[in-house]
């Protein structure tokens, strides 16, 4: 555990952090902007040693486990080091009504829309059935291919990820529709912007449907069985948000018979994926073990920090959030 040292931060408002990504670099920039917002700021290593101490603090950044937050006796403004906070919605978690929740969406963009490229690439190049290929020393030529230039792609989400990938695709060549619950986005990369309630419009002309939703009450199950049965045979499916928003089933369904051409799942139900779980078995299927935002590239971690920066000097003035959460609507 690392505190600050200044006797007269005893008399201070107290935040701490508890997120093993932050760097000595990082320390001494939240370091800054708490002191400049009057705040004194404690830096926990592990989950547990903040447990001990989680009443004295009115402020906490990072991975805090909700079991914790009963105990935050003091706590006025929790945020969430993760882009994701369906694991803090309930009520009663909070040790106050009022409690402030926000997240870090927008520090997630950047790494998740390129491991859609990524995967969008490898899915239209055939590289899973090459990797197969090789893994039994074979040598084979697999033809068509098929290119993101010219491809019609339907981004379900249009917030920070899907605007971050509508840009890439769009450079790529591609086609790019979003589709959100308002049907309206700022994001001029996208083509044309459809409302939720015309998602199933845009199906039947995909050449892949890129999820990137939060999970939500009207996010759960938003691809079923008949929206699947709707995209053409050619179409792949990518999912970055969360697996609950797929009907897992019909997707395994759709991929053993050939009634889909291919899938990029980073998000599953539930996760760790079983050994036995019939999706390791699906052709031209790339699992990914929930890797594509996380804290694995510098990028990220630098915006997570610098966005509760920013937040926390919002918060010392009593202003709005830029980044909070409505936690009856999940995101």
């Amino acid at each position: 555990m690392y505190t600050c040292t200044c006797l007269s931060e005893v008399f201070m408002r107290k935040l701490a952090v508890c997120a093993y990504f932050v760097t000595e670099k990082h320390r001494r920039q939240i370091q800054r902007a708490a002191e400049e917002a009057g705040f004194s700021a404690v830096f926990f290593e592990t989950q547990a040693a903040l447990a001990a101490e989680i009443q004295n603090f009115e402020v906490l950044f990072g991975y805090i486990p909700p079991a914790l937050l009963a105990g935050a006796r003091r706590l006025r403004w929790l945020c969430a080091a993760s882009a994701g906070v369906d694991h803090l919605l309930e009520d009663s978690l909070w040790p106050h009504p009022d409690c402030l929740l926000s997240n870090s969406s927008g520090a997630y963009g950047t790494t998740i829309s390129e491991h859609i490229v990524m995967v969008l690439l490898m899915l239209l190049r055939r590289m899973p059935e090459y990797q197969a290929a090789m893994a039994e020393r074979k040598w084979p030529y697999l033809s068509p291919i098929r290119s993101i230039a010219g491809s019609r792609m339907v981004l379900l989400g249009t917030g920070d990820i899907g605007s971050n990938a509508a840009r890439r695709l769009k450079a790529l060549g591609a086609d790019v529709t979003g589709v959100c619950r308002s049907g309206r986005t700022a994001e001029p990369a996208f083509d044309r912007v459809l409302p939720l309630s015309e998602l199933e419009s845009a199906l039947p002309a995909a050449d892949a449907l890129i999820l990137a939703l939060p999970a939500t009450a009207e996010t759960m199950g938003i691809l079923s069985r008949r929206r699947l049965a709707l995209l053409p045979e050619t179409a792949c499916v990518v999912n970055v948000g969360r697996g609950s928003a797929i009907d897992q089933e019909a997707l395994v369904e759709a991929l053993e018979t050939g009634r889909l051409a291919g899938a990029a799942l980073d998000v599953m139900t539930p996760e760790p994926l079983p050994e036995d779980h019939p999706l390791w078995r699906c052709p031209n299927t790339i699992l990914t073990p929930h890797v594509s935002g996380n804290m694995s590239l510098g990028l990220t971690c630098d915006l997570d920090v610098d966005m509760f920066c920013r937040d926390l000097l919002r918060y010392a003035a009593g202003e709005p959030l830029e980044h909070l959460v409505d936690r009856k609507r999940g995101y």
